[in-house]
């Protein structure tokens, strides 16, 4: 059976991941792994009252977790492993020894109050995780469906690769896909080639038999732009790639993928270029 990974440190945030890993899991036909990690320094391990939780504090815990929500979960069951280690570390390896085809990470936002590891290592588990990763935001009210999900199409070479993993979630939730050609720039020869991946995409959709919308977006600010889009049409997920989708617009405002975890209100599918191949293999 599939595996969906929560990362949990038991605050609002992480049980709110859990609790949005249920609805993709319950469609999906997955179990629930929930990864705790203990990311207190050696020295201090040797002072379990100074730990933030001894192992049995940790276990109980969650055992209170499973069984609130085991019955939400129909066809799968939630287990839990404790790790040792830095956190997006020990995330990114459970994911790869259980081969894991998601892990779901929560987080406050750039201007939260990140007083637990989840929030403040979201973006470092996007970039280890071995399988795509959604990042969801604690005040994100979302649905039990997903019904829209916005895939932006830019002129990098990588930017198609968010379609096999995207069309999947698609599939399993009869979602409308809403491709987003983006244009950062008025050379013609860049803006062709978005022209000519957006006709690729169009032509992968159709195949797949995927119900979908292309829009074409002049943006100065790719992140804002794909955000508001998102808003405006009321989406349900944001698809993009973890390696930066260089464009001239956003080369001056850091990661494009990182930019995207902390400022979107809504879910972010994280995937990584060739992430594609280990998909179609299974």
């Amino acid at each position: 059976m599939k595996q969906i990974i929560v990362a949990i440190d038991f605050s609002r945030c992480s049980l709110h991941a859990l609790e949005y890993a249920i609805v993709l899991a319950n469609r999906i036909k997955s179990n629930i792994l929930l990864v705790w990690v203990d990311n207190t320094r050696s020295d201090e391990s040797v002072y379990p009252d100074v730990m933030t939780g001894s192992r049995k504090e940790i276990s109980d815990s969650f055992e209170e977790i499973i069984a609130k929500y085991h019955d939400q979960l129909k066809p799968g069951e939630i287990t839990y492993k404790i790790r040792k280690g830095k956190v997006h570390i020990e995330v990114a390896n459970q994911a790869k020894y259980s081969d894991a085809m998601l892990v779901i990470a929560g987080t406050h936002g750039v201007s939260g109050f990140e007083e637990f590891w989840i929030g403040s290592n979201a973006y470092r588990i996007v970039t280890y995780a071995p399988c795509p990763v959604v990042t969801v935001r604690t005040d994100y009210d979302f649905r039990k469906d997903i019904k829209k999900i916005v895939v932006p199409i830019d002129s990098s070479l990588e930017t198609r690769q968010k379609l096999p993993f995207s069309t999947k979630i698609a599939a399993y939730f009869n979602s409308e896909i809403h491709i987003v050609s983006l244009y950062s720039t008025t050379i013609k020869a860049v803006r062709q080639k978005v022209d000519n991946y957006t006709l690729q995409v169009k032509k992968y959709l159709q195949e797949e038999n995927v119900n979908f919308i292309v829009e074409a977006v002049d943006a100065e600010n790719v992140t804002n732009s794909i955000i508001n889009y998102a808003k405006e049409i009321d989406a349900d997920i944001i698809a993009i790639m973890t390696e930066q989708e260089l464009t001239t617009a956003n080369l001056f405002l850091g990661a494009y993928a990182q930019q995207m975890v902390n400022h979107s209100p809504i879910p972010v599918l994280n995937i990584h270029a060739k992430e594609y191949i280990r998909i179609q293999s299974r």
